[in-house]
């Protein structure tokens, strides 16, 4: 069995553990992708990636903000744990194929001042934009686990 295949076969029976980034500008907006990937593809969501086995959740954290976003250390923004959510997904990173995700997503606030600009963007997003905080609660393209963050910002 390939590893993709043996992936799916993960994803199919076990739940994944992931970390999300919420991050607040100047507490009035929030960073938002438009995701081009499964799932929760062709929606704007936080940027966020699932842990790796042996990699702690600090770890995880500064390889999802590098390699999504181009920050090179996150931990010097101070992100601060806003709980445990569990998203729910009829699809996979590999389609439409009656295999459904499960995460159980460890979210983390991090605040970063007016003008913050983020350095760069992978090829999950197909945009990334600063969102304000009530623009966003009130878009349904905005995915509704992200919405979920919202009230706790």
């Amino acid at each position: 069995m390939d590893e993709r295949s043996r992936f799916v076969e993960l994803v199919r029976d076990l739940p994944l553990i992931s970390v999300d980034l919420v991050l607040v500008r100047d507490g009035r907006e929030v960073l938002l992708g438009l995701r081009t990937n499964r799932p929760a593809q062709g929606s704007w969501f936080v940027p966020g990636g699932r842990v790796l086995k042996n990699e702690k959740r600090a770890d995880a954290l500064a390889r999802v903000a590098a390699r999504e976003l181009g920050i090179p250390d996150i931990h010097a923004l101070n992100p601060v744990f806003l709980g445990p959510f569990e998203h729910f997904y009829p699809d996979c990173f590999a389609g439409d194929m009656g295999v459904s995700t499960h995460y159980v997503v460890l979210a983390h606030r991090i605040n970063v001042p007016a003008g913050f600009e983020i350095p760069g963007q992978d090829d999950q997003h197909e945009a990334l934009r600063w969102w304000a905080l009530d623009a966003a609660a009130e878009s349904e393209s905005v995915h509704a686990y992200t919405r979920d963050y919202l009230p706790l910002l």
